[in-house]
C-alpha cells in the first residue's frame, strides 16, 4: 500500500481507538488508502478547493484528500469514538484540517465552509439519500457547492442517474439531473468495505448547473413528482388529478398522453407540470388553492 502521510496504517487506528463499525450509523470504511486516493482524484483538481467531508470514520478518505493538496477540509463527524483519530490527522495538518462534531442532517455547509467548495464523501448509507436531497433541493441556486463526489448503495447510485422509461427512474433521477449533471464513475465489490455489506457500493459525481436547466419552482416539484411516484404504477390521470379541472387537457397540453406513467415522463415535462401547477392549482373540490401559488 502506498504511503500518502506519517500516519500508522488504518487498521492500526481502528484497532487503538476500537473502532468498530456500527451499522446504526451507516458506517462502512475503506481500509485501502490507495482506493480512497482513487476516489478523491474522481473529483478532479483540490488544491484551489475547501472540501467538505461527512462521515469520515478513522479518516481514510480524509487523509487522502489532504495528500492530494485540498486546500482546507472540514470534516463532520457524528461518532465520538472516531474524534481521537481524526484529531491525530489534524495534528499532522493543523491548519488545513477542522474537525467538527456534529450530525451532518443538522448542518448547513455554508456555515463552515466557504466556496470554493467542494463536497467529497463515503456517505452514511443510513443517510446519504437524505443529506443528497437537501442539498439538491436548496432555494438558492447555483448552491455553495462546485461539485459532489459521494459513495451510495449501488442501487442508489443507478436510481440517482437512471433515464426515463427504466424501472430505477424516480425521485432521486429527477432532483440530480434536474440541477446538475450527474455520473456514475466508479462501482466498488462489498469485499473493499469494512464490515463487508451485502451491496455493492458506488461513486456518482455532480456537477452543478449553472442554473436550472428548466424552469421550476423547487417546492413544487418536488410535490408533483413525490405525487406521480407514489404510485408509480397508475396512469399520471389518476395521480394528478387533484391538482386540475381537467386533467387529461392539461397533460395533452404539455404533449403527455393522460395514461402515461410516472417513469415514462422526462425531467422537463415534470417541471412544466410544475410550472402549470403554479399558476392553475386547484384542490379535488375544484376550489383554488392559493398554498400552490408561486410568490
Amino acid at each position: 500500500m502506498r504511503i500518502i502521510d506519517d500516519l500508522p496504517p488504518l487498521r492500526e487506528v481502528i484497532a487503538k481507538y476500537d473502532l468498530s463499525a456500527r451499522k446504526s450509523l451507516g458506517q462502512n470504511f475503506l481500509f485501502d488508502l490507495n482506493l480512497t486516493s482513487s476516489i478523491a482524484r474522481l473529483a478532479g483538481d483540490l488544491t484551489q478547493y475547501n472540501i467538505l467531508e461527512i462521515g469520515p470514520g478513522p479518516g481514510g478518505l480524509t487523509r487522502s484528500l489532504l495528500a492530494l493538496g485540498a486546500r482546507r477540509v472540514i470534516v463532520i463527524e457524528r461518532d465520538v469514538r472516531c474524534l481521537c483519530a481524526l484529531d491525530e490527522i489534524a495534528a499532522i495538518y493543523p491548519t488545513r484540517l477542522k474537525v467538527v462534531h456534529a450530525n451532518a442532517l443538522d448542518i448547513d455547509p455554508k456555515e463552515y465552509v466557504q466556496k470554493p467548495m467542494k463536497i467529497i464523501a463515503n456517505l452514511p448509507f443510513n443517510i446519504a439519500t437524505e443529506l443528497l436531497i437537501k442539498w439538491l433541493t436548496t432555494e438558492q441556486w447555483p448552491p455553495i457547492w462546485k461539485s459532489m463526489t459521494l459513495m451510495f448503495q449501488r442501487e442508489v447510485a443507478e436510481r440517482i442517474v437512471a433515464r426515463p422509461d427504466t424501472k430505477a427512474y424516480g425521485r432521486l433521477s429527477i432532483l440530480s439531473q434536474w440541477r446538475t449533471n450527474a455520473r456514475l464513475v466508479k462501482i466498488l465489490p462489498p469485499e473493499v468495505f469494512t464490515p463487508k455489506p451485502q451491496v455493492s457500493g458506488a461513486v456518482v459525481t455532480f456537477e452543478a448547473l449553472s442554473k436550472d436547466f428548466f424552469p421550476a419552482d423547487i417546492r413544487l416539484l418536488q410535490e408533483v413528482v413525490s405525487k406521480a411516484f407514489n404510485q408509480r404504477r397508475k396512469m399520471l390521470r389518476t395521480t394528478l388529478k387533484g391538482y386540475f379541472t381537467d386533467i387529461e387537457t392539461t397533460l395533452a397540453s404539455i404533449g403527455i398522453h393522460p395514461t402515461t406513467r410516472a417513469e415514462n415522463v422526462s425531467v422537463e415535462k415534470y417541471c412544466e407540470l410544475a410550472r402549470k401547477i403554479s399558476k392553475n392549482t386547484v384542490n379535488e373540490n375544484g376550489c383554488k388553492n392559493e398554498s400552490h401559488q408561486q410568490k
